[in-house]
């Protein structure tokens, strides 16, 4: 059984791009923590990405809630990086997932210090792209850019490199 835990940023990306549900479609559990929800949904914003997909998703059982056992832990390292980004960490390694999905650099070698497999967004559009759940990355790459989604141009040359998709 596949099992991931996200934090905020991936969730506002995949529905900026409405992928959101790869995610129900790539793994058997999604989970997302408390702290994640509360971000995303007490947002200024009712539009919101990733607000009324996330709401739905949870209603519909597809997304799972959970709350982290060690909040002092949390406690502990608040300030090194969010509160989300700490219960996503804290909660992989609690859960035992297999992944941690989180697009921001010092989340993810936080993850990996805790032993914990990071992906990003990108990851999860090559994961899907690899399961034939999509034909392409490079369109849903360019439509994030598009929206002012920090990839830079190293690094969308070397993911559309790896999957084929560069033309020079």
């Amino acid at each position: 059984m596949r099992r991931i835990i996200t934090n905020s940023s991936p969730i506002i990306a995949l529905s900026m791009i409405k992928e959101l549900h790869l995610l129900w479609e790539l793994f058997d559990q999604v989970y997302v923590p408390k702290a994640v929800i509360k971000e995303l949904t007490e947002s200024a914003h009712e539009h919101d990405h990733g607000r009324q997909e996330i709401i739905e998703a949870v209603k519909s059982g597809k997304v799972i809630t959970y709350a982290i056992k060690d909040k002092q832990m949390v406690h502990r390292l608040f300030g090194k990086l969010h509160a989300g980004e700490l219960e996503t960490i804290i909660g992989g390694k609690e859960l035992e997932t297999d992944f941690v999905l989180i697009d921001e650099i010092a989340a993810r070698n936080m993850a990996k210090n805790f032993f914990l497999t990071p992906i990003w967004t990108l990851g999860i559009l090559r994961l899907a792209k690899a399961q034939k759940k999509l034909e392409t990355v490079k369109p849903y790459i360019e439509l994030l850019i598009e929206n002012d989604y920090r990839i830079g141009k190293k690094l969308y040359e070397q993911v559309l490199r790896l999957e084929k998709e560069w033309e020079s």
